[in-house]
């Protein structure tokens, strides 16, 4: 159906084997599959069309045996609330998002700064975002296939400028959203205010002045990165542990040495050429993970940087939406 809708944009399908697959032949298949799935996403044209969103809708719903019927749903802010909405199990994302942001009073021109992620709220006061939840996906049918995460679904600012905050500041609902979002990572240890910048923020939030307390925390470390779970990376060598920051066209890394040093490193986006996400099943601890390596050029010679990561994903997601903002400038 794709390829009668879109011809040649549509990359080939990996050819199929006509006899048994040895182990070996279904890992081969699997990865171009993969690829091809990858491929087919970049180009939104694709994954905005009927012919798209309808297959993998029915797929969804087929894997986990989830007929369209009426259901609630939560869609958590930052700041722990939430609203219910009354939907079909059958609505995609976007639709979800669409909907909370009319119950937010959020405008339409508006939607395309925010997006819906799952998310983890541990007792340990902990923020782990699992993953951006994509337009196409179903958050009811995923919610109901990840119960034994217990995540929840959240709704969050999805660009990597903080400079587009300033298009924010004059809707009363996006200042909102910005405003708890900020205060929930600073609560949550995800920016480094200086003491300084603590105790201006602090003052701040007792008044409170929500647009200064936004331009304030603009200048603190962090501000408008995504912070990862703690991870396993091989860079300077293998099996060192990693705190991981994305944002501001970079990949900071905050990295424990063996020696039980640290060391910060900074991975430019320009000096990034490419990445790949692989699955890896049945890991030493027991638990699948997700590997991410990208190819990045260190003082002229190009290498190969692993990050093993359950939320590869997201970084991947990242990553792109810092080259699109880029390429918009």
């Amino acid at each position: 159906q794709l390829r009668q809708l879109f011809g040649s944009a549509v990359p080939s399908f990996p050819p199929k084997f006509y006899l048994s697959m040895t182990k070996s032949m279904a890992d081969e298949r699997r990865s171009q599959l993969e690829q091809y799935l990858q491929n087919v996403t970049l180009d939104s044209n694709i994954t905005n069309s009927d012919a798209f969103i309808g297959f993998f809708r029915k797929l969804q719903q087929d894997t986990f045996k989830i007929q369209t019927q009426r259901a609630f749903l939560d869609v958590y802010l930052a700041d722990g609330s939430s609203i219910r909405l009354d939907i079909q199990t059958s609505d995609t994302a976007e639709r979800i998002l669409e909907v909370t942001s009319c119950e937010m009073g959020l405008p339409r021109e508006l939607i395309k700064y925010f997006s819906l992620f799952f998310f983890q709220d541990h007792d340990d006061r902990v923020l782990s975002v699992v993953k951006k939840v994509a337009d196409f996906e179903l958050p009811y049918v995923s919610l109901q296939s990840m119960k034994e995460l217990h995540c929840k679904l959240g709704i969050r600012k999805w660009y990597m400028d903080p400079s587009l905050d300033m298009l924010l500041m004059d809707c009363r609902a996006s200042l909102n959203l910005l405003y708890m979002q900020a205060i929930q990572e600073v609560k949550r240890n995800w920016l480094k205010p200086t003491e300084g910048q603590m105790q201006e923020l602090e003052l701040t939030q007792k008044n409170p002045n929500k647009t200064k307390f936004l331009e304030l925390i603009r200048e603190a470390q962090f501000y408008g990165y995504v912070r990862l779970d703690p991870c396993v990376c091989d860079y300077p060598e293998e099996g060192c542990s990693a705190d991981i920051h994305v944002g501001n066209n970079e990949i900071n890394c905050c990295i424990k040495l063996p020696t039980n040093q640290t060391k910060e490193v900074s991975f430019k986006i320009n000096r990034l050429r490419s990445w790949q996400v692989t699955f890896l099943a049945g890991t030493e601890d027991g638990e699948d993970t997700l590997e991410f390596r990208f190819e990045y050029n260190d003082s002229g010679t190009w290498q190969w940087i692993i990050l093993y990561t359950k939320q590869a994903f997201l970084l991947s997601s990242c990553l792109k939406k810092m080259i699109s903002e880029h390429m918009m400038k």
